[in-house]
């Protein structure tokens, strides 16, 4: 071996930190099972290197039962100073390969929920590879956005959830559907959060549709949701953005419980809320035209709710808690919507407040169109009665035989939209607007 090479291995070591020993038996490792590769190779053998001169030799050995050696001979081949060549080279970059993978581990190694920026390499419906700079890092399937679409070259941001070391290196491991993403993405844009003057208490998420968080504040002269919404929902509007248009409803953290969840429930109004302690449950009374926009599309509204107070929430219209019927024409009884919340354990979720609806900000770009409120199918149907124009009783067929043209026709109403309440005759109060 050259004395290049022989420098090389010294500059190897200095840089690894190890002695030039610990390299050079490395080396004669390496050239051993590069010997036993060479034709009339001895099955046992040994390789010795000098670290003044380079030299190697290469000594074949003959073991007993016991493995101890009982004859040595010296079989150095003739070509093998080309052999120790490449093989040098091989163990010079094998261990720099490992050098790098020990730094890329050192460098996010207790970096769990950290926000990293990175340019998505590879996305197909099992992960997504995002090249970090100095590392690559791994999104499940699981972990993603539920129909967010990562391009190729696409930048984008994700949350740290493990980084563990494997045979071929440390794997990291990133999110964007977990709900502590949030928490970083406000983070990024809100400095009141990293100061210490207002504080994050709970996040209820369903990635890729809607997320409420209830913040609260450290300092009397902060308000903690216009901190969050930021001038004109500048700052908020960033994390939408980061999100592909996920709606986020920023709410405030109360004491009072019953008040907690009724703003929890906006933007639906609440007129009275019942706490049962001993069932971790609340029975939540809202205006009838309310009841819809409660629940929320598919029991979104009310899950949601549940999660962030951690408590069971049964919603009632005012005309089912007093027992009545909502449709004249069917006397069957009315059935209440619950919206249960996943059990938690009280180390691991916080209390929260929630915003009212003129509190409760939502950012969404013109590519995302609003959230329909659609009525829960437990919501009963509802009829009113509509009396005929002048001009629909000209056109109208009188039977003078009937007394059925003096009635009024019913008229049902199968779906009732947050945006279209149907009032009754009795009704004087005008709903306000979802």
């Amino acid at each position: 071996m050259d004395n290049n090479m022989m420098d090389a291995l010294e500059l190897l070591a200095r840089d690894q930190g190890v002695s030039p020993e610990t390299i050079l038996d490395a080396l004669a490792n390496a050239l051993v099972s590069a010997y036993k590769r060479t034709p009339g190779a001895a099955e046992e053998a040994r390789v010795t290197i000098d670290p003044d001169s380079g030299v190697m030799t290469v000594y074949g050995q003959e073991l007993d039962e016991d493995g101890v050696v009982v004859r040595e001979w010296e079989d150095t081949p003739e070509d093998f100073g080309r052999i120790a060549a490449q093989t040098a080279k091989q163990v010079i970059k094998q261990r720099l390969r490992d050098a790098k993978r020990e730094q890329v581990f050192d460098l996010y190694d207790g970096r769990e929920g950290d926000l990293v920026t990175g340019i998505v390499q590879q996305s197909d419906h099992r992960f997504a590879i995002l090249d970090l700079g100095n590392a690559e890092a791994i999104m499940p399937s699981s972990e993603r956005i539920p129909y967010e679409r990562l391009e190729r070259n696409n930048r984008v941001k994700a949350y740290i959830l493990e980084v563990r070391q494997e045979g071929k290196g440390p794997q990291i491991v990133v999110s964007r559907s977990h709900p502590e993403f949030i928490r970083s993405l406000f983070e990024l844009e809100v400095p009141e959060l990293v100061d210490g003057d207002i504080e994050i208490k709970v996040i209820a998420r369903e990635a890729g549709h809607r997320t409420k968080i209830a913040v609260a504040s450290n300092d009397p002269n902060v308000d903690p949701v216009g901190a969050c919404v930021g001038a004109r929902g500048s700052r908020v509007r960033q994390v939408v953005n980061e999100l592909r248009g996920e709606k986020v409803d920023i709410v405030e953290w109360r004491e009072d419980l019953p008040a907690f969840i009724a703003e929890a429930l906006s933007p639906a109004r609440v007129k009275e809320v019942r706490i049962d302690e001993e069932e971790v449950s609340a029975i939540v009374i809202v205006p009838d035209h309310q009841l819809s926009l409660a629940i929320g599309k598919e029991g979104q509204n009310a899950r949601l709710a549940a999660r962030l107070t951690g408590h069971r929430i049964d919603i009632r219209s005012e005309s089912q808690d007093l027992g009545l019927d909502v449709d004249a024409s069917d006397d069957a009884p009315v059935e209440t919507t619950k919206a249960e919340s996943t059990t938690t354990e009280p180390e691991t979720v916080e209390d929260a407040a929630v915003v009212t609806a003129e509190e409760t900000i939502e950012v969404v770009e013109d590519s995302s169109e609003p959230e329909p409120n659609t009525p829960s199918s437990d919501v009963t149907d509802a009829s009113v009665d509509a009396t005929p124009t002048e001009g629909d009783e000209a056109d109208a067929v009188i039977d003078e035989t009937s007394d059925a043209a003096a009635e009024s026709p019913d008229v049902d109403a199968d779906t009732v939209s947050d945006d279209e309440t149907v009032q009754t005759d009795d009704e004087d109060e005008t709903p306000p607007e979802a």
